[in-house]
């Protein structure tokens, strides 16, 4: 069944073009004198909390789950 989009690959895909806004914002946040926080600001500002690194790391479960568990 070559050529034949699935549920799986268009989550997939949706996932891939997700990543590369983030990656663009990051890059767009390493400017000098842009007001949007890079990647590493943001991580390090949600992770001051107890919750915001409860957060990450749930985060981080289910995308090992849903990527790494079940392939």
């Amino acid at each position: 069944m070559t050529g034949m989009l699935t549920a799986r690959s268009l989550t997939i895909a949706g996932y891939v073009l997700f990543a590369a806004a983030l990656l663009l914002l990051d890059l767009l946040g390493k400017r000098p004198g842009v007001r949007v926080p890079s990647l590493a600001h943001l991580c390090g500002f949600v992770m001051r909390d107890r919750w915001g690194r409860l957060g990450v790391l749930l985060l981080w479960c289910w995308l090992g789950w849903h990527f790494l568990a079940r392939t």
